[in-house]
């Protein structure tokens, strides 16, 4: 005789995939989802099964951080303060920063670790990290959801083009690898890492369009950031127009083969409606950070063009260094704040689904569905709702919550 599932029930059941259920349950086996519906119908179709009653909360897919770096825990204080000056400028203090209190040691692990695990309190259960060292690497078997680390690689002479492809070819197959950016990774470098990533099935993350001077660095091959480039490295290398004039850095992708349904561009913000044209006919995806974003000055991303492009982005919060508070709930109500802000439906599935699809973990995250895992938060609201659009409402600007009305638990 088959074994009765475990019901679990609240005021209201967030299935992302569908419409949110008012008096919802979801049906749970050995970890794995089973069924999602209203609960009187659950109750009939499995009699006797156990049940759990969350009252007035709501049962939603737990979060999905599709973008942070872990090592840079430790350099907090870049953002306890407001950005002054262009972007280059915060990049200098990140790496001057970065070099007196050091890359790696104890105290850098310890930082990593307590961002981390507070990723997963604050209901996030897939994280993707990006970083120069291993020190995310080793804190995938104390995160208790799944942590995704890759590692950065990123040189822009020809001399680093040669010691990084070495170190490439060294690099475990089980290993996960990125490039930094059109600006500070060599076009062939970025070639090397995305073939080896679609040889092997894995995503493929770069940061892209996120400052203005990327932008003219690729059309005209001068400005800030080639200023910088030169004052840092004191190398002598000569950049050219790598795009036209009105074209952008996903032109610069798509040409040198980057693009596809496994790359992920983060940031994006600076696309035009021919280059969203581009990502959605290749599949690529798309990661925003607003809240980094807004730290640093960098403009805001186009959510609304991109959806009317049928690109769901998914979020990321990105590091200590560039925002004050590591929260894909501040995320999601940063976003619902904004003029022409899409409806709180969507923006709730940019922060689990959409970061699933992203990371290509959907067969298992982003949603509650039948066969998914049972990774299912039950969040405490401000207040009952009674219709959908305020619950959902009520999702995305949980944020300001007090401690003393807000609760999530993990059912596993």
């Amino acid at each position: 005789m088959p074994t009765l599932p475990h019901l679990y029930s609240a005021a209201w059941v967030v299935p992302v995939s569908a419409a949110p259920i008012a008096g919802g349950a979801v049906a749970v086996s050995a970890g794995i989802i089973q069924d999602v519906g209203p609960l009187d119908l659950l109750q009939n179709r499995y009699p006797g099964a156990a049940l759990t009653e969350h009252g007035d909360m709501a049962l939603t897919p737990a979060l999905i951080n599709a973008h942070t770096h872990l090592e840079l825990s430790h350099l907090g204080e870049l953002a306890a303060e407001p950005h002054e000056g262009g972007f280059t400028a915060w990049v200098g203090r990140l790496i001057e920063l970065r070099a007196r209190l050091g890359a790696v040691g104890g105290a850098v692990e310890e930082a990593a670790a307590v961002t981390c695990l507070q990723q997963y309190t604050d209901g996030v259960s897939v994280l993707a990290d990006i970083g120069n060292t291993d020190v995310a690497l080793a804190l995938t078997s104390i995160f208790p959801g799944r942590l995704l680390a890759f590692h950065e690689y990123l040189g822009m002479t020809e001399h680093s083009l040669a010691k990084n492809r070495e170190r490439l070819m060294l690099e475990p197959e089980t290993r996960l690898c990125s490039g930094h950016a059109p600006y500070s990774s060599h076009p062939a470098l970025l070639s090397a890492l995305k073939k080896r990533a679609k040889r092997l099935s894995q995503v493929f993350p770069i940061h892209t369009a996120e400052p203005l001077a990327e932008l003219e660095m690729l059309r005209h091959g001068r400005g800030e950031m080639v200023d910088f480039i030169h004052n840092r490295t004191g190398a002598d290398i000569t950049f050219q127009a790598a795009i036209g004039p009105e074209e952008g850095s996903i032109h610069y992708l798509y040409r040198h083969g980057l693009l596809d349904a496994q790359t992920l561009c983060i940031h994006a913000i600076h696309v035009s409606d021919e280059e969203m044209a581009i990502l959605a006919g290749t599949g690529a995806k798309v990661c925003l950070c607003p809240g980094s974003n807004r730290f640093l000055g960098v403009g805001r991303a186009p959510v609304e063009r991109y959806l009317a492009h049928g690109i769901l982005p998914s979020l990321g919060t990105d590091s200590p260094a560039s925002n004050p508070e590591l929260s894909l709930w501040r995320e999601m109500q940063l976003l619902a704040g904004e003029k022409d802000a899409p409806d709180a439906s969507v923006i709730f599935a940019m922060a689990t689904l959409g970061g699933a699809q992203a990371l290509q973990v959907d067969a298992e995250f982003g949603s509650l569905e039948r066969g998914k895992k049972a990774d299912i938060l039950a969040v405490s609201l401000a207040e009952p709702t009674a219709t959908a659009e305020d619950l959902m409402q009520a999702l995305v600007n949980r944020h300001t919550l007090s401690p003393h009305f807000s609760r999530i638990v993990r059912i596993l």
